[in-house]
């Protein structure tokens, strides 16, 4: 029965082997943020499998968001939070406290889970080595008396000018595991808060990763009855998103793997990051977990 169990494990491992050859030396950038920054258990599961990613001769590039981190610490300061179509409106005092908890608190923590169980993370911001360029987020709205369009001033978000991403190839020719929070600067000098999806998604296009990989706190895409849907072509997205198959907040979750994949990512992938070793499982098994965003024809 032992040796029973020990052959199982030599097949799991076999069945790595093709997806190994397939991924070493590739870029895989991967957006955390969820559960899988709370749950303790989650935390060290995700430190594990970036570690073995780098062991076996990936590259990958970690960005993480942070939003549930930063509402308890406003919280704390008695900072009242507020949210114009999900984006935290930011003036200057929320955004010192933003910078503080995500280049800070968050980002950290996360370079310390990894280095303590033998990785060599680097912990950055958008705003170091010019990294992510960004102008103020213009956001629309109808005004419900007027019925015409009018600009929301939502304070210091931003948006993605430019990526240069010299900063993280550097850290990657040295080994280290670049971990990234989602802040970038202006013209000016400015600080930006801006969403962690959108600038893992930036980031992965800059580099030409072979994968993009949003861990979020549901099971993937589902269609009008619930199921999940495994695979879904750029060209596909648009009709699934009239049609109201894809909807809320996956709509930006997905236009942000079409955008990685418009410029050069091979594959994108929307996966459940409450999941124990949910990277490991989406990469290295035949059978693979969640959605993958792809160009098909």
């Amino acid at each position: 029965m032992a040796m029973e169990k020990l052959i199982e494990k030599a097949n799991i491992l076999m069945e790595t082997l093709p997806w190994i050859k397939r991924f070493y030396g590739k870029i895989i950038v991967i957006k955390y943020g969820g559960n899988a920054m709370v749950d303790e258990q989650l935390k060290e599961s995700f430190a594990r499998d970036i570690i073995m990613m780098k062991y076996i001769g990936l590259n990958p590039v970690v960005v993480h968001g942070g939003g549930p981190q930063i509402g308890e610490v406003l919280e704390a300061m008695k900072i009242k939070s507020r949210f114009v179509q999900g984006m935290r409106v930011t003036d200057s005092q929320t955004m010192d406290v933003v910078e503080m908890v995500l280049g800070g608190k968050v980002n950290q923590e996360i370079v310390t889970n990894i280095n303590l169980h033998g990785g060599k993370a680097v912990g950055i911001t958008g705003k170091d080595g010019g990294l992510i360029q960004a102008r103020k987020l213009e956001m629309k709205a109808i005004n419900p008396d007027t019925l015409t369009p009018e600009i929301i001033d939502i304070g210091m978000v931003g948006e993605v000018v430019s990526v240069d991403p010299s900063i993280i190839i550097s850290l990657e020719k040295n080994n280290f595991i670049p971990i990234i929070a989602p802040i970038g600067g202006g013209l000016n000098g400015e600080t930006y808060n801006i969403n962690a999806d959108l600038i893992a998604g930036k980031i992965a296009g800059a580099l030409k990763a072979e994968k993009l990989i949003l861990l979020t706190d549901v099971e993937g895409v589902k269609d009008k009855q619930g199921k999940l849907i495994s695979t879904i072509d750029v060209q596909r997205v648009p009709d699934l998103i009239n049609n109201g198959t894809i909807s809320g907040g996956m709509i930006p979750k997905v236009n942000c793997c079409v955008d990685a994949i418009d410029e050069g990512v091979t594959r994108a992938h929307i996966i459940d990051g409450r999941m124990m070793h949910a990277c490991l499982l989406e990469m290295f098994t035949d059978q693979g977990i969640g959605t993958v965003v792809a160009r098909y024809n």
